[in-house]
Order: C-alpha cells, then structure tokens, then sequence
C-alpha cells in the first residue's frame, strides 16, 4: 500500500447507473495496489478486520453503516463475535467501480483511529 489511499480516501463517490461498464481488470490491479490486505474476487473485493471482543466489532460495523450512508454506497458485511468481512461491489453494473474503492479506502482510514 501507497500514500494514494488516502487519496481514494478523500474521494467522494459518485452515482452509478445500469449500463456503464465495470472496471477494467488493468485499472482494478491499480486500484488494488493501492489498497492494504484487501483481495479481488471475480466481481467483488473484500477483507476481514480482527477485533478483541464483540463490542469493538460492532463499534467497527456501526462505523461503516455511517460511512456507508453518507457515500450511497453499501457493502455486504459479514459479522462474528470479534471478526468482521467486508465486501464491495456495484451491484448495478454487475462489477467494480471507484466507489467501491473509495469506500474500501476510507474503511481502512476508520480502522486506523
């Protein structure tokens, strides 16, 4: 990972429609260079996070559902007793798009604090 995360992290997402096109895997390796331990799966990215208990896990959760909410842009998350999966992508266009790495991006900064 590089100082362009935070870059992506400043970022503000944008309105995404049917009928534009996913990603190019060339600019999906890009993007995910500039990301920290997050992988690529087909048409999604994600990444776990640890926590010590229960309670840091769902601060974690409640965290993103804000960041989420002000972006317009929501991941699936998968939630454990001190674990926490998060997965992007843009439903609408059936793949990536920068929104979901921006959000990947500022997910990251949230975990730094």
């Amino acid at each position: 990972m590089n100082t362009t995360v935070n870059t992506l992290a400043t970022k503000q997402c944008r309105p995404c429609e049917g009928g534009m096109p996913p990603l190019s895997p060339t600019e999906v390796t890009v993007l995910m260079q500039q990301l920290d331990g997050w992988e690529f799966l087909d048409t999604l990215i994600r990444k776990v996070y640890s926590f010590n208990n229960y309670y840091q896990t769902m601060a974690f959760v409640n965290a993103i559902a804000w960041i989420s909410h002000r972006e317009d842009h929501h991941p699936d998350i998968t939630v454990g007793y001190n674990k926490c999966r998060v997965e992007y992508t843009t439903h609408a266009i059936n793949g990536l798009s920068e929104n979901d790495f921006i959000c990947a991006a500022k997910i990251d900064t949230l975990f730094k604090i």
